[in-house]
């Protein structure tokens, strides 16, 4: 059955994630100690003991890196086999790492500082990120299109989550305005999201000059399994396009329907979730409610790793 790892992105973190995999498999352990002797900053204490901190850029996105990786030697240890990668915005790097396009170690640092550079973007409180329920993306676009014409101001399709599901990003002014043209439109929901910032638009240039010098000193290899970019939707399956589509991600849509519906195509049949929450499967369900999806979020999960899978799944809105 050919299947593909998927992996989150930011907005599905919580405190005590891949906590119980750190605690029961030295493999798993390994990742988290590598990862803590690189950042400067507690990780263990972020990912593992009540705080504010897990929910600020900076710090969750790095954070999210290393449990996804450490719940993925939990998978690997399973003896579970992909032939196809990809993660939703954030989550790229987890696929990236699966695949042997980049090493742990440089995948945490470049994070880390992509983190930085993304909460740095813009002034807080000037930018902002709602999701839009229960609009075709022709009717979404169409109405950020206008607004910008009418305002003078930045607001665009951030995310193309799944049908019926698009978040948008922009200067908040021009943010609120569209949801509220959206509401008009008869969305079904319009739900400012909890962000430091309007991710995935052009208002995050700059981050993506920023991270595009940081990744000049990555080592980026052949990917030995492809993965689907975020930008593009496609196939990646060699290494020299790699930095270029990392660095224009942060202020480029998350193509994550079209990423999905890519390795449909290419005869996927079966999707493993690694990371937090259940975000991915439950696009899956609007996506292709056929597909079986098994989430592996805690380690009880590795057990349905020989079943078949579920698409059950909460919509979080997963951004970052």
């Amino acid at each position: 059955m050919k299947t593909a790892f998927i992996f989150p992105g930011q907005g599905a973190q919580y405190v005590g994630m891949a906590k119980d995999f750190y605690e029961t498999f030295e493999e798993c352990r390994q990742v988290v100690d590598e990862a803590a002797e690189v950042l400067d900053f507690d990780l263990k204490k972020i990912l593992f003991e009540e705080n504010e901190l897990i929910n600020q850029t900076e710090y969750t996105q790095a954070a999210m890196l290393v449990a996804e990786v450490c719940i993925l030697k939990g998978v690997e240890r399973m003896g579970a086999k992909f032939d196809i990668a990809a993660g939703l915005s954030l989550g790229e790097y987890a696929a990236l790492v699966a695949c042997g396009a980049m090493s742990f170690k440089d995948a945490v640092k470049t994070v880390r500082q992509r983190g930085i550079f993304m909460e740095n973007a813009v002034p807080k409180g000037k930018g902002g990120m709602s999701a839009i329920i229960g609009l075709d993306k022709e009717t979404v676009e169409g109405i950020c299109k206008a607004t910008e014409e009418e305002t003078g101001l930045c607001v665009v399709p951030a995310n193309y989550n799944c049908p019926g599901q698009i978040v948008v990003s922009g200067n908040i002014e021009a943010v609120e305005i569209a949801g509220e043209k959206c509401k008009e439109a008869n969305a079904k929901l319009v739900a400012p999201l909890k962000v430091s910032g309007p991710f995935h638009s052009p208002l995050l240039a700059p981050a993506g000059d920023n991270l595009e010098k940081t990744l000049e000193g990555v080592e980026v290899n052949d990917p030995k399994k492809p993965y689907v970019a975020n930008v593009t939707a496609e196939k990646v399956t060699k290494a020299g396009d790699i930095k270029k589509l990392l660095a224009t991600q942060v202020s480029s849509p998350v193509k994550w329907e079209q990423s999905v519906r890519t390795m449909l195509e290419d005869g996927v049949e079966r999707f493993v979730e690694i990371g937090p929450g259940k975000t991915l499967a439950g696009f899956m369900k609007r996506i292709d409610r056929a597909i079986p999806v098994i989430t592996v979020n805690v380690i009880t999960d590795l057990d349905r790793l020989t079943e078949g899978g579920d698409n059950v799944g909460s919509e979080k809105h997963t951004i970052a």
